[in-house]
C-alpha cells in the first residue's frame, strides 16, 4: 500500500515510486461523488504518467451506474444523458487499463468499455447471509421489487431451491412509485426483497407493505449498494423490514447509527481476492459463485 497525497483545489501527489509496478487505485462511487470521481481520475493519470505497468480501477459502487440508457417519458424519448457511458470513457481516457466493480446496475455497462472489466457479484454472499442468519430460510420467497430484476432473483431463488416472486410497479416519475402489483404467492412465508440498490427507499418500503398485506409472515430487504438518500432513514425505521440488509460498498457507519434495522454483508474479501487472482494472472469466475475464505 502506497501513500498519496490530495489536497483540495490544488493537487494530488503519489507519495512512493510507482514506475513498473501493478497499481490498483480503490475508490467508491458514493458520498461527494462527483469529487471522489474526479479524484479516481487524477490519480489514475498520476499513475499512468508516473510509469506504471499496469493501473487497475477498483470501483465497489460504480457511479452513474443508473444512467445507462435513454428512456421514455410520457411516450417521448427523455433528454437524460447516458452519463454511464461518459464515465467509462473518462476512465479510459485517464490511463486505466482494467475495471473490477460489483453488481452493476445492468450488466451491458461492461460494453461501455474497451478495456477488460470484472463485474463481480454478490449474491455468494448473500446466500451465505440468508443461510446463517434466517432460521426459516427453506420457508422463504425471493422476490424481485421490479420486473426487471427477475434474474436476480431467480438465481438465488434456484440455488436456494425456494420460490421466487415479483412486484410489478408502476412509476409517475423518477423515485415516485404509483402502483405496484405482487405477482407470486407469499402467503405464511418470509419474504425477501433482493435488489441491486436502494436510494429514496420508497420502492422497498411500499414492496414490504404490499407483501405483508399479501400475508407474508417476515420480510427481509437484501441489496447491493445502500445508497439511502433524503428520507431513506425515516422510511425503513417505519417500514416493516425484519432486517434491510447491504454490502459495504458504500460505507454505512453512519446510516446504521441512526437506523438498527440496517445490517452489513462485508464484501471486502471479495474484492481482495479478486486483486489477488488478477495480479497474479488467475481466473476471476471462481468468485461468481464462491466466498472466499
Amino acid at each position: 500500500m502506497n501513500a498519496a497525497v490530495i489536497q483540495e483545489w490544488t493537487d494530488v501527489e503519489i507519495g512512493e515510486s510507482v514506475r513498473g509496478e501493478d497499481v490498483y487505485i480503490i475508490q467508491s462511487g458514493c458520498g461527494e461523488i462527483n469529487d471522489n470521481l474526479m479524484e479516481l481520475l487524477i490519480m489514475i493519470n498520476a499513475c499512468k504518467i508516473a510509469s506504471s505497468s499496469r493501473v487497475t480501477a477498483v470501483i465497489p459502487c460504480f457511479p452513474y451506474a443508473r444512467q445507462d440508457k435513454k428512456d421514455k417519458d410520457r411516450g417521448r424519448w427523455s433528454r437524460a444523458p447516458i452519463s454511464a457511458k461518459l464515465v467509462a470513457n473518462m476512465l479510459s481516457v485517464a490511463g486505466a487499463d482494467h475495471i473490477i466493480t460489483m453488481d452493476l446496475h445492468a450488466s451491458q455497462i461492461q460494453g461501455f468499455f474497451d478495456i477488460p472489466v470484472d463485474n463481480l457479484y454478490a449474491e455468494p454472499a448473500v446466500l451465505q447471509w440468508i443461510k446463517e442468519n434466517i432460521p426459516d430460510w427453506r420457508n422463504c420467497v425471493i422476490v424481485s421489487p421490479d420486473a426487471g430484476g427477475a434474474k436476480r432473483v431467480t438465481s438465488i431463488a434456484d440455488r436456494l431451491n425456494v420460490e421466487f416472486a415479483l412486484i410489478h410497479k408502476e412509476r409517475k416519475k423518477a423515485n415516485e412509485v404509483d402502483r405496484m402489483v405482487l405477482v407470486g404467492d407469499v402467503t405464511d412465508r418470509v419474504a425477501i426483497l433482493v435488489d441491486d440498490m436502494a436510494d429514496t427507499c420508497g420502492t422497498i418500503c411500499h414492496a414490504a407493505d404490499k407483501l405483508v398485506s399479501a400475508g407474508a409472515t417476515k420480510v427481509y430487504a437484501i441489496l447491493t449498494h445502500g445508497i439511502f438518500s433524503g428520507p431513506a432513514i425515516s422510511r425503513i425505521n417505519n417500514a416493516a423490514f425484519e432486517a434491510v440488509v447491504v454490502t459495504n460498498t458504500i460505507p454505512q457507519e453512519e446510516k446504521m447509527k441512526h437506523c438498527p434495522k440496517i445490517q452489513v454483508i462485508d464484501i471486502s474479501m471479495i474484492l481482495a481476492e479478486a486483486i489477488r487472482r488478477t495480479h497474479n494472472g488467475e481466473s476471476v469466475s471462481y468468485l461468481f459463485s464462491h466466498v472466499p475464505l
